[in-house]
């Protein structure tokens, strides 16, 4: 079979590689989309801190069973997509349902290779029927599902005023998710294109570019109050660290972007809010199964989404142009015929 195997950074080269044998439990899966995720572009550009070369990218991936255990419920032929936290299942995490940050964590295309490739082997109980939906919708569960575990932490209402910092994919699935809340949702971001994108495609009630009239903009949507709860999707630290000015009294900050290093913020103000500051990782199977009821009742623009496409062999060549700003990238799906 054939993989696509980033050997550095800035370097991807299709490769052979053999069929992988699946053992007792596993699953293989003809992989057929993958979308391409910010990991991945990290990855790529040698930013990515958890990660040693050479590797397999992919983790955003739908596919169809070759072959799969008597006892899965799966057969060949099956639709399905892949969660790609490969959890221990025997940790505190997981014991006590935070399976989404597993102490042992593996995640596909990260820790371990991933699904860039035409078959991937995978424990069962991580492979799901992607019942009711397209193979494209299917490989944009994974991002989708980040977003809406993001809102659940948080748990807006409707009436709430919630401020999205980042509209890129993850902030666009947050935005998303909160307003099918019933949550009123700006999003904030220093990208025209991106903010136009989620006017044109998202029931958001107000977009702000960043900019020097950024906050007295913000401070005109909300008399001034701040918001009920902020999202910060950026991975950017000075721009998780500002957005504690945006929190209204009593309100809720999540952080859904990481970083390597560390953030600060002003104790007094922290406090006299009384914030409630809330870390956001990966996505449970309930968020998967949001996800999917949400794409079947059509409340998703998943067409929309899906900006680019690349075919599977011409990928490591074309790869490096979707970092280009001027492309107008939101989520492109690497196609496999």
């Amino acid at each position: 079979m054939q993989v696509i195997l980033c050997e550095q950074p800035g370097t991807l080269r299709l490769v052979e590689r053999p069929v992988p044998v699946p053992d007792r439990d596993d699953v293989l899966v003809r992989i057929r989309r993958i979308g391409v995720c910010g990991t991945d572009l990290h990855i790529f550009s040698g930013d990515q801190p958890y990660l040693s070369y050479p590797r397999v990218m992919g983790h955003e991936l739908a596919g169809i069973v070759e072959t799969a255990p008597e006892d899965s419920g799966l057969r060949p032929s099956d639709v399905v997509f892949i969660v790609p936290y490969l959890t221990c299942g025997t940790c505190h995490a997981c014991t006590h349902g935070k399976s989404n940050c597993c102490s042992r964590i593996q995640v596909l295309g990260v820790h371990r290779d991933g699904g860039m490739a035409e078959f991937l082997s995978v424990p069962k109980r991580f492979v799901h029927k992607a019942e009711g939906i397209t193979l494209d919708q299917a490989a944009m569960i994974e991002f989708l599902a980040i977003g809406a575990h993001a809102v659940r932490r948080a748990r807006p209402v409707s009436g709430q005023q919630v401020l999205v910092v980042g509209a890129g994919p993850i902030g666009l699935a947050v935005a998303i998710f909160a307003i099918e809340t019933g949550a009123s949702v700006v999003m904030l971001d220093p990208r025209a294109d991106r903010l136009a994108f989620a006017a044109a495609h998202l029931a958001v009630s107000a977009t702000v570019q960043v900019g020097p009239d950024d906050e007295a903009r913000l401070s005109s949507l909300n008399d001034g109050n701040g918001f009920d709860v902020v999202f910060d999707a950026t991975g950017n630290a000075k721009a998780m660290e500002r957005g504690f000015a945006f929190i209204a009294h009593g309100g809720t900050y999540v952080l859904v972007s990481i970083v390597a290093g560390e953030i600060k913020f002003s104790d007094p103000e922290f406090h006299k809010r009384e914030t409630s500051l809330l870390g956001s990782r990966n996505a449970t199977l309930e968020d998967f199964a949001h996800v999917m009821a949400s794409m079947r009742a059509g409340t998703i623009p998943t067409g929309a989404l899906c900006t680019h496409r690349l075919t599977f062999q011409d990928a490591a060549g074309s790869f490096g142009t979707l970092l280009d700003p001027a492309n107008g990238v939101v989520k492109a799906l690497i196609e496999i015929p």
